[in-house]
């Protein structure tokens, strides 16, 4: 018995040893390396020797020069334990680390900017130089798609503002071209009705119904009434209270954006929206709603006469006593 059980440990020991030898240095995180402008052949395979990449500055070179001599700038994720060989293949073909910036819907270009000057593994200023007259150094409200966007690691903030620009310019040429509800008369109307309603629910199916009673609302002469557009004139255009309340007397401040006080749309979008929040404004439900508070479980209660929206608020109170 005694035999059995060391010949158990001993096998389970060997096979303890293999997996680590078979899966353990694969386990490894790849060196990030970065090949700048100007930088030759022998700088990165010093760089590439200096991190143990490579058994000889001489082997990588070999390689690079079998394989046409010349590698392409960029940042590149190098596994552990690849032979020269495919180090040199990824650096002359240029297959550069990639990274996945998630541009949330909703936010406002100075929310982006402070998300992309924030994520470390993009390059340069969010901001253009003075005289800069590029297409991305005007970006309002409302010029970017939010979205998830793959690029190279080291890419340029600005270029990634850009490409989110390019593909708004993308969707509103695909989308500008259909009907336009009344009494919204173009396209940068109905982005910057989009806009309230992307702030308003978060929920696609909801979506159509809030942008039925706006457009309601504007037909029937009436405020819009929107708590976004107050929010976004109250932090000059970041669109968060960052936790702070929205007040009885915050309704009351005198700016364009304030749909408290004035009637019609504010004077422009309040935030970038996606295909969703745009869709609904194109397509809204078809509703007589005029009003609608939340309902406590994440969505809204709509109603098309102001005695039942009392009672939708005096309801909602009710839920928020509950809560608290």
């Amino acid at each position: 018995m005694i035999k059995k059980h060391v010949g158990a440990v001993f096998f389970a020991f060997v096979a303890l040893i293999l997996c680590f030898m078979l899966f353990g240095f694969s386990t490894r995180k790849p060196v990030l390396i970065t090949v700048s402008n100007g930088a030759t052949v022998t700088d990165v395979a010093n760089v590439l020797k200096k991190h143990d990449l490579v058994d000889s500055a001489s082997s990588f070179k070999l390689a690079v020069r079998a394989q046409g001599g010349r590698i392409q700038v960029g940042q590149y994720e190098v596994p552990r334990g690849a032979s020269a060989w495919r180090i040199a293949k990824m650096l002359v073909n240029g297959d550069v680390a990639t990274t996945k910036i998630v541009i949330p819907e909703g936010m406002t270009i100075k929310q982006i900017k402070i998300l992309l000057a924030n994520d470390d593994s993009l390059s340069g200023d969010v901001n253009c130089a003075v005289g800069n007259m590029a297409p991305v150094c005007g970006v309002r409200d409302g010029d970017i798609f939010p979205d998830t966007y793959k690029v190279a690691r080291g890419t340029m903030r600005l270029a990634v503002l850009d490409l989110a620009r390019r593909k708004m310019d993308s969707v509103k040429a695909k989308m500008e071209s259909r009907h336009v509800p009344k009494p919204l008369t173009g396209w940068r109307d109905v982005v910057t009705l989009a806009s309230i309603v992307q702030k308003e629910t978060p929920h696609t199916a909801e979506m159509p119904i809030v942008a039925s009673v706006y457009l309601n609302r504007l037909r029937a002469g009436m405020r819009l009434q929107a708590d976004p557009t107050v929010v976004y004139v109250l932090t000059d255009g970041l669109g968060d209270m960052q936790g702070e309340p929205l007040l009885s007397g915050h309704l009351k401040l005198d700016n364009p954006y304030n749909t408290y006080r004035n009637k019609g749309l504010p004077p422009g979008p309040i935030a970038n929206v996606g295909a969703a929040a745009i869709r609904a404004v194109l397509k809204p439900a078809d509703t007589n709603y005029l009003f609608f508070v939340a309902d406590g479980n994440g969505g809204h209660k709509f109603s098309n006469s102001y005695e039942d929206h009392i009672k939708n608020r005096a309801d909602w109170r009710e839920i928020k006593k509950i809560k608290k």
